[in-house]
């Protein structure tokens, strides 16, 4: 009897040669049909995610934006100018295989490098616009990120013009050595020119916003704007932790940490940031009645 009922047992477990259960058939999706937000893990359809300008509606996780996916959302139908487009860096320090990485990105990205910059409208008000592109080595400054930066500052004080930039970054690009460091003073000497003509500096810190680029232009706004949740910080919570000896709050870096410790003026969340911008603008127009023609 007791061999009958073994016999029944592993007839009823029996499964094959391989003694392990069918699979289920996995269900092919087509790739880039769908995005799974990294927050709270819900996925939504690409076509719905981005006409929501890739914010998560379920969370309402603020996705990074290209330059140009920026602009598009932002500034008004055909108005960018765009300044220095084709400006390239040379090699400055003999980098091993910096040359051949920039060439990849630029056919990756479309970028030169790693910041768009120009004349641009945000209904109907006449600004300077500077967007970073974290898809270009982390949106780090280079030589030629720190330059169409202080050209851009120049050109807004020239023609008496608001800037508003949008920052990313990672920091300082380590493949330029000194010559990257040197930027950060450069950039904050043309936003101190500027600033002294009389004229509105905004910046809008977005994920990330970190390093040389937060210890220089990114933190000199007159008005400083933050998307919700993005990291803001120079070193990173690892190496301050390692240095002090001491947990960090959970919360450290944030946006909204930022906002309660002053270092941040507002929280504005994508879908409201160009109508904020706008109307920004026309609260500090000043009054011989904006830009030079």
């Amino acid at each position: 009897m007791l061999e009958d009922l073994f016999s029944v047992v592993r007839t009823r477990f029996n499964y094959g040669d391989d003694d392990e259960p069918p699979k289920k058939k996995k269900t092919d999706i087509p790739k880039g049909l769908l995005f799974k937000c990294p927050r709270c893990s819900n996925n939504t359809f690409m076509e719905d995610f981005a006409a929501n300008g890739k914010v998560c509606p379920h969370c309402n996780y603020h996705s990074r934006l290209t330059a140009r996916e920026r602009l598009d959302i932002t500034i008004d139908k055909d108005s960018l100018e765009e300044f220095d487009a084709d400006m390239i860096s040379g090699n400055p320090i003999d980098f091993p295989d910096y040359e051949n990485k920039q060439q990849a990105l630029r056919e990756k990205t479309g970028l030169k490098d790693a910041v768009v910059t120009g004349r641009a409208k945000i209904r109907g008000e006449d600004i300077v616009i500077i967007v970073m592109d974290s898809n270009y080595m982390m949106a780090s400054m280079g030589s030629v990120v720190g330059e169409k930066i202080a050209r851009a500052f120049e050109y807004a004080a020239e023609h008496r013009l608001p800037v508003i930039a949008f920052t990313a970054s990672g920091g300082a690009r380590m493949q330029e050595g000194i010559v990257s460091l040197m930027q950060m003073a450069k950039t904050s000497g043309a936003v101190g020119r500027h600033s002294d003509a009389g004229l509105l500096y905004i910046t809008v810190m977005t994920d990330p916003t970190t390093g040389g680029v937060t210890a220089s232009f990114a933190s000199l706004g007159d008005i400083i704007i933050a998307e919700p949740k993005v990291l803001i910080g120079f070193a990173g919570r690892r190496v301050i932790e390692g240095t002090i000896r001491q947990r960090l709050p959970d919360d450290f870096q944030s946006a909204e940490f930022m906002l309660e410790n002053g270092f941040v003026d507002m929280i504005v969340e994508r879908k409201r940031m160009r109508r904020t911008l706008a109307h920004l603008l026309k609260l500090h127009k000043p009054y011989d009645g904006g830009a030079e023609q």
